[in-house]
């Protein structure tokens, strides 16, 4: 199976991470899956939920071994496995219910009380006003009511005084004021009981208690044996599991009994652990149960596991067993009466324009300039296929139509530029709509309007945000706009890669300008863009996404030389920009500007109609206005060199994640056409009650054949539908 391991990893020792991961765990995890014959991918989660989707619809696992902790707020354990419902993949673990429940304390009680479960005596507290504490026996534990791992428990935490419970509940609600749990304390040993549903037992999966045996050393001073939170995280080695518990066998077949009614009453599925107290008298005790349980070297449940004869590879092979045999991922046709959705590998076309001609830096030769070098196609089909999936070259020439239509694909990652003419880069994303292909970018409007720098900034400008005055000239003999004052900028209306944008694009007299405007005319065929040369400082955004695009952190185009007064970021500087510029990934920005700038850019995006993918350009005034200057929704992807990848490598992204994040938008389009051709091919209600009665002998006109069938109750002519291939 293709697995996609989610964690949050811990990167310090700080309590809110205390629930995280460790990359020794993350490293033991992997391992395990690996040896197991999966195919395996590591999804770090602490970043944007946006982020996580894109990686996932990249990678279209079989399946999610879920150990994502969420970072903040009482449903955190419940968000991804409600996104993972959300987005149709299946996952190990217990569901955003289940987890939601288990991480309140108090209404895990709650539930468990009704069911003869005993616990020690509690009381919730949300304001200091609440506590009564007038039925609590003491000494009682003051603990935070929405935290594992033993957050917030210290050997401060007990209290023995009615006094001292008010000022430690006071102390623990400025640190946890989602609420906290007043609890009497049970002297005595702690048990834990893991829970592994794959394993075949008489109690449903429910393994043997295992007990946590402090080393004395490390209870000197200590008033109370509790395995508190400096134990777990600072002093860990002093803390050893002993398996199976120090107990009786009665006592170990009641709790496990005990154990059994909690897991099913609380529907925890897979895998779990919960938390006994067995008093001095020998009585056990309810605590807390953990449905997302510490799957770290040496935890608890491997030790009672390995009791059955399982070691760490075998528990993960039993949570990944439980996961698969309740999503029937053999059965992969439908997945509890969902539509079929393909995972796995998939068949992506990879349409492009391979340069073979080398642009010069004087830019006299620059035809193939917006055309991808070998070095750039390799990169980018090894970022497609390190995702898993079968690349098939689709070099975009005059062949393409017939090779499009006899090719089976699923999806295509276009970067194809076209031919000719300003609609040229929507030329191959027109054929794959016609063929009814899911490709990656923007579609072929989009793409046309774009390209077309005068009628791309009518239309951002109607949006509300700023463009330079500007007008468009064929031969260099028309009226100058009498508004306009110099310097002008002057570069081909339809362009890209800053072809046409040279040195002398910045014209300080109408002589320089009409004599530009005829070498470009001239030159590209096509009319010239004149527009106000806007002075100030450069920047480019890089956005990810569909209609609610992530925007990454903007690049700033830094001009190194000093004595050049009206600097432009031109052709020269993109083939050869040592020591003549400088990138700023991310930019250096204030706060206030940042968001202005972001806002440009998702208004220029949505304004445009873009998807999946765009690189958007903004000059600033010396009066700190932000100006549009083009988009370019078909950006390159030269490792190390394009834009695009410097912004994305300035945010923290690496080369196929970003492959990825472009991709991940036509897998969804994807799984959604298949989705509608699934339910297309479902026969109708009425037909299919009709079926029904008829082999049931219940119709009295039985029709002579199916299609007769069909055409009644459609009320229409018999039809045959064409298969789509």
């Amino acid at each position: 199976m293709r697995i996609a391991l989610t964690h949050n990893l811990r990167l310090s020792d700080l309590e809110e991470e205390a629930e995280f991961d460790t990359q020794e765990t993350v490293n033991a995890l992997a391992g395990a899956i690996e040896r197991l014959g999966h195919r395996l991918e590591r999804f770090e989660v602490s970043g944007p939920a946006s982020r996580t989707v894109a990686r996932l619809e990249a990678y279209s696992p079989d399946l999610i071994f879920n150990t994502a902790e969420g970072r903040r707020g009482r449903f955190r354990e419940a968000f991804y496995p409600a996104l993972f419902d959300e987005l149709g993949f299946p996952y190990t673990g217990s569901d955003a219910y289940a987890l939601a429940v288990t991480l309140d304390k108090q209404l895990t009680k709650l539930i468990l009380a009704k069911h003869g479960i005993r616990t020690p005596g509690w009381q919730y507290v949300e304001k200091l006003s609440e506590l009564t504490a007038e039925n609590l026996r003491f000494p009682v534990i003051v603990k935070p009511n929405f935290e594992g791992s033993s957050k917030g428990i210290t050997q401060d935490s007990i209290a023995e005084t009615l006094d001292e419970v008010r000022a430690k509940v006071t102390q623990a609600l400025a640190k946890y004021p989602a609420g906290v749990l007043v609890e009497e304390y049970i002297g005595g040993k702690d048990l834990t009981v893991p829970f592994l549903a794959a394993v075949d037992n008489d109690y449903d999966g429910v393994l043997s208690p295992v007990e946590y045996v402090i080393d004395p050393a490390a209870t000197v001073g200590r008033k109370y044996p509790i395995y508190d939170y400096e134990l777990k995280t600072k002093h860990h080695s002093a803390v050893r599991v002993r398996a199976p518990a120090n107990i009786s066998a009665k006592t170990a077949e009641d709790v496990r009994k005990m154990a059994q009614t909690i897991f099913q009453v609380l529907d925890c599925r897979d895998l779990g652990r919960i938390d006994f107290r067995l008093s001095d008298a020998g009585v056990p005790y309810f605590l807390e149960i953990n449905a997302l349980p510490s799957l770290e070297p040496g935890a608890g449940i491997y030790a009672s596991a390995e009791l059955d004869g399982l070691h760490l590879d075998g528990v993960i092979n039993s949570i990944i067993q439980s996961a698969a045999k309740r999503y029937k991922i053999k059965d992969s046709a439908r997945r509890q009466g969902k539509p079929a959705r393909k995972t796995g590998p998939l068949r992506v076309g990879f349409t492009y324009n391979v340069k073979r001609v080398k642009p010069t830096v004087d830019a006299s030769e620059d035809s193939e300039a917006e055309y991808d070098s070998p070095a750039t196609l390799q990169a980018i089909r090894e970022a497609i296929a390190s995702w898993g999936h079968e690349v098939v070259d689709l070099e975009a020439n005059q062949e393409l139509p017939s090779v499009l239509a006899s090719t089976p694909l699923d999806v295509v990652f276009n970067i194809a530029e076209g031919f000719k003419g300003r609609n040229r880069e929507s030329q191959v994303p027109a054929m794959l709509e016609l063929l009814d292909i899911p490709y990656t970018g923007s579609d072929p409007a989009t793409l046309s309007i774009a390209l077309d720098k005068a009628l791309a900034k009518k239309i951002v400008r109607q949006a509300g945000i700023h463009t330079p005055n500007f007008q468009l000239m064929l031969t260099g003999k028309e009226r100058l706009n009498k508004d306009f004052t110099f310097p002008l900028m002057v570069k081909p209306v339809a362009e890209g890669s800053s072809k046409g944008v040279v040195s002398k694009s910045v014209c300080h007299s109408e002589a320089e300008l009409r004599e530009v405007v005829k070498e470009i005319a001239s030159k590209y065929k096509q009319p010239a863009l004149v527009e106000e040369y806007i002075g100030g400082r450069e920047f480019t955004v890089g956005l990810l996404g569909e209609r609610r695009p992530r925007v990454l952190p903007p690049m700033e185009i830094v001009f190194l030389d000093k004595e050049e007064k009206n600097p432009v970021y031109s052709f020269q500087h993109k083939l050869d920009w040592t020591d003549r510029i400088r990138y700023d990934a991310p930019a250096k920005l204030e706060p206030a500007l940042l968001e202005r700038l972001r806002a440009a850019a998702r208004g220029s995006f949505m304004a445009l109609g873009c998807r999946d993918v765009a690189r958007i350009d903004f000059r600033m005034d010396d009066k700190g206005r932000l100006y549009f200057i083009e988009c370019n929704p078909l950006p390159g992807l030269t490792p190390g060199w394009s834009d695009l990848v410097l912004i994305a490598q300035g945010a923290g992204m690496d080369y196929r994640t970003l492959i990825g994040e472009i991709m991940a938008p036509a897998i969804r389009r994807y799984k959604e056409r298949e989705a509608r051709r699934a339910a297309d091919e479902q026969p109708p209600a009425k037909v299919l009650l009709e079926k029904n009665a008829q082999e049931k002998g219940g119709l009295e006109d039985k029709p002579a054949n199916g299609h007769h069938a069909v055409s009644s109750a459609l009320g229409g002519e018999p039809r045959t539908d064409p298969k789509i291939s």
